[in-house]
């Protein structure tokens, strides 16, 4: 799927890309030593509304170079109903609030062949299953869990789910005390979030920041793998080994993993998780099933551009640039240059919001997709599939 990142319509803009040590996005981890040669790293590119200045100056990095579009192909996921909690603002302080979580909250100790690392995970199971980011536990040999009484417990990797930054892990020696996981699909910018999270891998319990969710849909790119998509921005300070840490609300209930952190002056307050809707979908497949399955609409595309949007008086939509032959959007009719403007009666203004809808189905399902193909309008139905291993 080829994204537009922005920058490109003023080549006098251009400014060569910063080093790699200069760069503006990293996951908490990386701001350590580091641990393989094949770690992947962070990179935030096209955030919607970020700071004016920062994307005038050029120090947004784009992977593949500021005014290049990398092409990308549309990957879906499964989603499987969550367990949520009331969105209602609580009355409990973040005292009190802390205290209930904190024994949910564990260090996660990872141990390879570079080196040593450590990151956070968050107990959402009883029986001793855990979320954590892939990142953290990415290229391990060993992995240990410290859990709230200081215990440090052998760990077994349930599962992975690279592309959504995911990991369950196993210890045994339970019950144990666990997170309620919510949901952020009620989330409003502006409302509390607390993070907490096991930084720097530090002896004494997690530590406990407080702020505010600053921005919603967020988009994080990377050098090595797809983008993450939907992520949720906070100024509640985010520190290196709290990456797969628990991001709450009011309530005390988990809206998201502590995934990403801003590193330079000028995008100081900038952390970012992925919802949590997004992990326990992916980590109730990984559990039952080992894998997570990604469903396959068969498009490449971009963002349609302002220019093309005003033309056919639309507020945006998903521009597909090529049809996958033989795919579900092949047999459905769908052709390159149709604009998707709507999944499911749902507006669709980007290519990235069309992934986020498509990851709430499963293959098989059939979903109704609005396009605009020149002046017409056309509805279709779709049935989407499981991606193939080499679509």
């Amino acid at each position: 799927m080829e994204f537009d990142d922005g920058l490109d319509d003023d080549p006098s803009s251009y400014r060569t890309p910063p080093l790699p040590d200069d760069r503006l996005w990293r996951h908490p981890s990386e701001m350590r030593p580091k641990r393989s040669a094949g770690e992947r790293t962070w990179l935030v590119a096209s955030i919607s509304g970020l700071v004016g200045a920062l994307l005038a100056s050029g120090v947004v990095v784009v992977a593949g170079g500021i005014g290049n579009r990398a092409t990308e192909r549309i990957v879906e996921r499964e989603e499987v109903p969550v367990r949520t909690v009331a969105s209602t603002p609580g009355t409990e302080s973040v005292v009190d609030i802390a205290q209930r979580v904190r024994p949910a909250i564990t260090q996660v100790r990872v141990e390879g062949k570079q080196g040593d690392a450590s990151g956070s995970g968050v107990l959402f199971q009883s029986d001793g299953h855990l979320l954590t980011n892939f990142h953290v536990i990415d290229g391990a040999d060993a992995v240990k869990v410290v859990i709230d009484s200081g215990r440090e417990l052998t760990a077994k990797v349930v599962g992975t789910d690279p592309e959504n930054d995911v990991a369950v892990l196993k210890i045994d020696g339970g019950p144990f005390p666990v997170a309620a996981l919510g949901t952020a699909a009620d989330l409003q910018v502006g409302q509390p979030a607390i993070a907490i999270g096991s930084p720097l891998g530090l002896a004494g319990g997690p530590s406990v920041t407080v702020g505010v969710v600053s921005a919603l849909h967020r988009r994080l790119d990377t050098q090595s793998g797809p983008p993450l998509l939907d992520m949720i921005q906070t100024d509640a300070p985010i520190s290196p080994g709290s990456s797969g840490g628990a991001l709450l609300d009011s309530d005390g209930a988990v809206i998201g993993l502590t995934t990403a952190v801003a590193t330079t002056d000028g995008a100081q307050g900038l952390g970012f998780a992925t919802p949590i809707d997004i992990a326990r979908s992916s980590a109730d497949q990984l559990i039952a099933g080992g894998k997570v399955v990604h469903v396959w609409l068969g498009i490449e595309g971009t963002d349609v551009d302002p220019t093309t949007a005003k033309e056919m008086a639309i507020d945006g939509g998903a521009l597909i640039g090529r049809v996958v032959q033989g795919s579900p959007a092949d047999k459905s009719g769908l052709q390159a240059r149709d604009v998707i403007v709507a999944l499911d009666n749902q507006p669709v203004k980007s290519m990235g919001a069309l992934v986020v809808a498509l990851r709430t189905h499963r293959p098989g399902d059939a979903v109704s997709i609005d396009v605009r193909r020149g002046k017409d309008q056309r509805h279709m139905t779709v049935s989407l599939i499981e991606r193939p291993p080499n679509p």
